[in-house]
């Protein structure tokens, strides 16, 4: 279903508008077209190399992020419903985060609720000293559980089983299994069509991916051998017009561009990019962890679009469904005022607003933060659960963790400081600490 408040699409529509001024005075400036054919000697070379993309280095200088989670945070901050603009809502107005809509979020009992299978007593991949059961003899009974579900190819079934984690191993099939995709020969024909497509015409946008994957992914320790695979994924999902059905329950609406000299004409007009999408600083990281699980160029492509268009949109578009960024800097402010209040005001009186430091991980799904192996625990449980909402848990989790050195900062730049590594991280004990442990 599409955005059914007012005020959250014209937002929506505003922010789009800004993106497409960003990317309009871009080609202007560098008088550069947004799309044309390559010449022949081009798409020979690019054929060649495909495979070491990597090894191009194209000059991307004048080239610069359309935009990066902060500016869109700054968006995100000006919300306002106008119907409570006189505040109404006496229960809303004590919320003293920098997130000002009155959506309804879950509190700490519906949370334990809805993520029960992650209970203290309850088995998980993750942590290293359940109590109840010996690590190993877990793990074992978990392992043979999961191969039966692959056996049976029961998709709800392996939903079911990931929210307690996957064993390596079985991880690839378990998400595949769970996002239906099989690579049949029709899929790999597809994704080789998507490829000559990218060979034969070049993009702007293709330019804005070569900057993220250089900026984010190839200064990273985990990440930078997956340069290659990179590119091919996200050079071939800027042309896969398949992506655009998401437009359907997104409330976002894909940016159109006109024949040249056609300006308003609706029969001149193309989808641009083809896929609807503009890549922002740092998308690439949304595919960089899939590329440990899959090694097949056609089913990584296709297990990375499918948790697109199921997850990964909803982190950068303007709506009020449960999963989308707005509700999820809401329920982290929410989580943390009402736990930790001491932390909360501490932080905000010395300028140190909490969600200005866990935007950027809930943005990119903590991909680039957190270590991989932890990273996928985590993405096993948004597979498990159909939702993003983990995510705000885990930032809330994360800074209840840090609480004490937090205390002592007194500036935003301390604070980031305290929490600019979070690769020792473990994630499964903070979550359940943090859900099951504190008193409520």
């Amino acid at each position: 279903m599409k955005e059914p408040l007012a005020y959250m699409r014209k937002a929506q529509g505003s922010w789009e508008k800004r993106i497409l001024k960003s990317l309009n005075s871009m080609c202007t400036e560098l008088g550069i077209p947004l799309a044309q054919k390559r010449p022949v000697s081009e798409q020979k070379e690019l054929l060649n190399k495909w495979n070491e993309m990597g090894t191009d280095e194209p000059d991307l200088s004048l080239f610069r992020p359309v935009y990066a989670p902060k500016d869109f945070l700054e968006v995100l901050m000006n919300l306002r419903n106008p119907n409570y603009e006189n505040g109404e809502q006496p229960s809303f107005r004590n919320h003293l985060g920098l997130i000002q809509v009155p959506l309804k979020v879950k509190d700490i009992p519906e949370l334990k609720e809805d993520f029960s299978e992650l209970g203290l007593n309850i088995g998980q991949l993750g942590i290293d000293d359940s109590a109840q059961v010996p690590p190993e003899f877990f793990e074992n009974e978990h392992v043979r559980v999961g191969q039966k579900v692959l056996a049976e190819q029961d998709s709800a079934a392996a939903q079911q089983y990931v929210r307690q984690g996957c064993p390596t191993a079985l991880r690839a099939d378990l998400w595949a299994l769970i996002l239906n995709i099989s690579n049949q020969p029709e899929d790999i024909l597809y994704y080789e069509q998507l490829k000559s497509n990218v060979i034969q015409h070049n993009l702007l946008v293709d330019s804005l991916i070569y900057k993220d994957v250089k900026l984010t992914a190839s200064n990273d320790d985990y990440y930078f051998v997956f340069e290659d695979y990179l590119y091919q994924v996200l050079l071939c999902f800027s042309r896969d017009t398949s992506v655009l059905e998401h437009f359907t329950y997104s409330s976002a609406t894909p940016p159109k561009s006109y024949i040249r000299g056609k300006l308003g004409m609706e029969e001149y007009a193309v989808f641009y990019p083809p896929n609807g999408v503009i890549p922002f600083h740092g998308f690439s990281m949304y595919v960089a962890p899939l590329c440990f699980l899959y090694h097949e160029p056609s089913k990584l492509y296709q297990i990375f679009r499918e948790m697109y268009v199921r997850f990964f949109f909803r982190l950068h578009s303007i709506s009020s469904h449960p999963s989308g960024i707005v509700s999820l800097c809401l329920l982290f402010e929410t989580l943390l005022q009402t736990h930790l209040p001491q932390l909360f005001y501490h932080l905000r009186e010395i300028g140190a607003q909490p969600l200005r430091i866990s935007f950027k991980w809930m943005v990119r799904a903590f991909s680039g933060y957190l270590a991989t192996d932890q990273l996928l625990l985590l993405w096993d449980r948004i597979l498990g659960y159909n939702s993003l909402e983990i995510l705000a848990v885990l930032a809330a989790a994360v800074f209840a963790f840090r609480a004490v050195n937090l205390m002592e900062v007194t500036s935003l730049a301390a604070a980031e400081a305290v929490l600019a590594d979070l690769s020792t991280l473990k994630v499964m004990p903070l979550l359940q600490i943090f859900l099951f442990a504190t008193v409520t």
